[in-house]
């Protein structure tokens, strides 16, 4: 943290550690609360894993058995909301709330006001599976993504970091995601909007914050191995790659029938699968967890292309389409982001170890199976519960293998 960082936070738990408050360590996190506390990604991390092991299983069982939950929503609603703006949403909380202080210099969210976040996340969970009645549950499940957006509204304001304002916007327009998807629960609005808002944002997101990440950390793993063709630099085509996918994003959510949209999302797709073939990523095959990066990366490619050709051919189904993103891109980002985070902000090897690379291996074969489904239909029931279970399988082992990291001290 630098000495500019640290004059830009004048928040008042900075004041207090000013005059020696030893309530909190060196790093901001509160020192009477427990490890899981401590700082974002570890509750969110840990719940976000358990729910993907959860929810999808029954979503399986609610499709075979016709039985329904509770809540306001109906069996594929009900999946399509806890996959994105449970799982997911938990999953992105920890991530950012984890990288807002290393972007503005700020203290992170610990102790209490972190548990209550926590506690709205699981208020958002619990409403969606039992409350029967549309705005009660939409009111309670709403909660969780806005206070999330504007605390980093806030802490992106406060340190003045603006760099990071597309971030914190598109937060603000995943929670309008969730909004609008109870609206159409309620058939206040037509549906389809929803789901494409909340999964566009996602995208956007990864072709960002990936876009900076895969070919850092690429980067530093072959100087260390002594590589000398290294990740190219960012440059027009990257830029171009970027332009595209918003919008192509931006037309699959408003106008996503429309054959501009679809070419659209097939020129992201080639633009970003060219993107991620300039970083070098086979380089990195001895070490999975640097690997796997580039693979959830050219997961969105591919995402964006078969959502192009759903649109302008018949040959691509529209379900396979988007779970190559959501399976895919999405659920290798996440769990790559999950083990490498978890490992580094507790101040252990970032090194794949056996569990963590066959947390790798069943995300990767259940998203495959999941997104071969649609296209045999002889064996449509047989591929879709063996990549769910095996999908759901990765989380699981997440769940177990890195529950005492995150519940325990830093080392």
């Amino acid at each position: 943290m630098t000495a500019r960082a640290v004059r830009q936070d004048r928040s008042t738990p900075r004041a207090a550690m000013a005059r020696g408050d030893k309530t909190r360590d060196g790093r901001g996190r509160v020192r009477s609360m427990p490890a899981i506390l401590h700082y974002g990604f570890r509750p969110f991390f840990f719940l976000g894993a358990l729910h993907a092991t959860i929810a999808l299983p029954i979503w399986l069982w609610m499709s075979v058995s016709g039985v329904v939950m509770g809540g306001p929503f109906q069996a594929m609603a009900w999946h399509a909301h806890e996959m994105i703006f449970g799982y997911l949403g938990a999953v992105i909380a920890g991530f950012v709330l984890t990288a807002v202080p290393n972007w503005t210099g700020r203290l992170p969210l610990s102790g209490l006001p972190l548990l209550g976040l926590v506690s709205l996340w699981l208020l958002g969970r619990i409403a969606c599976a039992f409350v029967p009645s549309p705005e009660v549950a939409m009111t309670l499940d709403l909660a969780f993504p806005i206070v999330l957006a504007a605390s980093v509204w806030r802490e992106v304001g406060a340190g003045r970091n603006w760099r990071n304002a597309p971030v914190a916007g598109m937060l603000t327009l995943f929670a309008v995601g969730n909004l609008a998807h109870h609206l159409e629960g309620m058939a206040i609005l037509p549906e389809g909007y929803a789901i494409r808002i909340a999964l566009g944002t996602v995208a956007m997101l990864i072709a960002l914050i990936g876009g900076r990440i895969v070919p850092s950390f690429t980067r530093n793993w072959l100087v260390k191995q002594g590589g000398t063709s290294l990740p190219a630099h960012f440059g027009i085509l990257d830029k171009a790659a970027l332009a595209s996918t918003v919008l192509a994003v931006m037309g699959w959510m408003f106008a996503a029938g429309a054959s501009l949209s679809g070419w659209l999302l097939v020129t992201s797709g080639t633009l970003l699968a060219v993107r991620v073939a300039r970083w070098q990523g086979w380089q990195t095959w001895r070490e999975p967890i640097v690997l796997v990066l580039h693979l959830g990366y050219a997961w969105l490619a591919v995402s964006m292309l078969l959502l192009g050709l759903s649109t302008v051919t018949d040959f691509v189904p529209a379900s396979a389409a988007l779970h190559a993103l959501t399976a895919g891109a999405i659920g290798t980002m996440t769990l790559t982001v999950m083990t490498r985070a978890s490992l580094g902000h507790t101040g252990r090897e970032i090194k794949a170890d056996l569990w963590t690379r066959a947390i790798y291996v069943a995300v990767t074969v259940g998203a495959l199976l999941r997104v071969a489904a649609p296209f045999a239909a002889d064996t449509y029931l047989t591929l879709l519960m063996a990549g769910g279970i095996l999908w759901a399988f990765a989380f699981a082992l997440f769940a177990v293998r890195y529950a005492p990291i995150l519940w325990r001290h830093r080392k």
